[in-house]
């Protein structure tokens, strides 16, 4: 190979890996909390597809933990950390869980590499914002159509008539942003199985209807981009919210 032939690859080996680097790190803030069994017990999850990463030491930045019982009453649902999991105390039997993370300041800069800090601290700042997570659980599957559940800026409801049972049933969501309608809201039909699947888009009033992926765990995924609350320190505030449920598999 010519000098010149060997620095070109050389270059462009450089661009490959600073561009995977970007991917990964852009990875990195895509990640979501929701609900899912281990070992028996319902666990909080922090990750992105098939990534359970450790939740515990993220605990600190839950801001809200709560259920609802069968009637939208208020019950107590506490998390209970063992080892990197915090399982859910379902003592007072929840139908619905909902939760809050509040992942703070992140910025990228020019070369791809994220920092846990402001754009004001991060010298060639390219991407910033605050990044918040939400979560709805139904531990129990409801008849059809839920009330929005209080406390979650972004949120993936249910609205159809009947809930499905059974893998492929049509499933009808809606998408609020505090409280109202999301129009052409993005929803992605299952996080953890089919993470980097193209996202759904949503009708003028925020609602979709999809079939249902799994006959098990199921986590849908909506993500939106509002204006920043740390102005000067970020240029957005960016909002994941998750929506899971388990479908019963047949009798063994």
């Amino acid at each position: 190979m010519t000098k010149d032939g060997n620095t070109i690859m050389k270059a462009t080996q450089r661009l490959l890996v600073a561009a995977l680097a970007t991917s990964l790190c852009g990875l990195a803030q895509s990640h979501g909390i929701w609900f899912a069994q281990r070992a028996g017990n319902l666990a909080l999850v922090y990750g992105d597809g098939g990534e359970d990463l450790d939740v515990v030491k993220r605990l600190p930045k839950l801001t809200s933990m709560s259920g609802l019982n069968a009637s939208g009453q208020p019950v107590a649902a506490p998390l209970v950390a063992e080892g990197r999991m915090a399982f859910v105390d379902l003592a007072q039997k929840p139908a619905v869980l909902t939760a809050v993370m509040n992942n703070g300041l992140w910025t990228r800069d020019a070369a791809g590499k994220w920092h846990g800090k402001g754009q004001d601290e991060v010298r060639d700042a390219a991407v910033s914002g605050r990044y918040m997570k939400y979560a709805m659980h139904l531990v129990a599957l409801p008849a059809g159509a839920l009330a929005p559940a209080p406390g979650l800026a972004l949120q993936i409801v249910p609205v159809g008539a009947a809930f499905p049972k059974n893998i492929n049933e049509p499933l009808t969501v809606q998408v609020l942003f505090k409280g109202k309608p999301l129009p052409r809201a993005k929803v992605w039909q299952d996080v953890v199985t089919d993470p980097d699947a193209q996202a759904l888009v949503c009708d003028a009033n925020g609602r979709i209807t999809l079939p249902v992926r799994n006959q098990g765990l199921n986590v849908l995924k909506a993500e939106h981009e509002s204006a920043p609350v740390d102005v000067g320190k970020a240029s957005m505030t960016h909002h994941l919210a998750t929506l899971s449920f388990m479908l019963e598999h047949a009798p063994e």
